[in-house]
């Protein structure tokens, strides 16, 4: 019953929608799904042709193909202009763009927003955290804004 919950709740607390891209098999398991590297496409939700790509590691077997598998902290990230840049709205200095649950309950891949205002740049670093414990792991990418579009920042 708890489960059956808390799935049903993990749809609404993603934070954008991703697209899964692509993704290849690294581990057969004869039960249950093979372990895997997704990549998934993220279009930033205040920047206008802005997208994300990040790559990172899916738990097959039993408990991955019950949703029960903590997957690996590991992520890398790129993001690149697929469009003609447009910031509609004031930026904040940095945010929290998408988030993703890899776990059942406490883990989450995040991918923050960071502005770069002198060199007219967005900053996008992907991590893993945990309600405890979190991983330094992380990858960092950045998409420089065409020098006619500013970046309007919150003040």
């Amino acid at each position: 019953m708890l489960l059956a919950a808390l799935t049903t709740l993990a749809p609404a607390t993603r934070a954008a929608a991703s697209e899964e891209i692509g993704a290849v098999d690294t581990v057969f398991k004869l039960i249950g799904p093979d372990h895997k590297i997704v990549v998934d496409a993220y279009d930033d939700p205040k920047v206008a042709g802005v997208t994300c790509y990040v790559s990172r590691a899916k738990t097959g077997g039993i408990k991955g193909g019950l949703g029960l598998a903590e997957d690996r902290s590991e992520a890398s990230i790129v993001c690149q202009a697929t469009g003609p840049i447009q910031i509609p709205q004031p930026l904040r200095q940095q945010e929290e763009v998408f988030t993703e649950r890899t776990s059942l309950l406490f883990k989450r891949l995040r991918v923050v927003r960071m502005v770069d205002a002198k060199r007219n740049t967005l900053v996008y670093m992907t991590y893993s955290d945990r309600v405890i414990e979190g991983s330094p792991q992380n990858s960092v990418t950045a998409v420089a804004v065409p020098a006619g579009t500013p970046i309007p920042l919150k003040k």
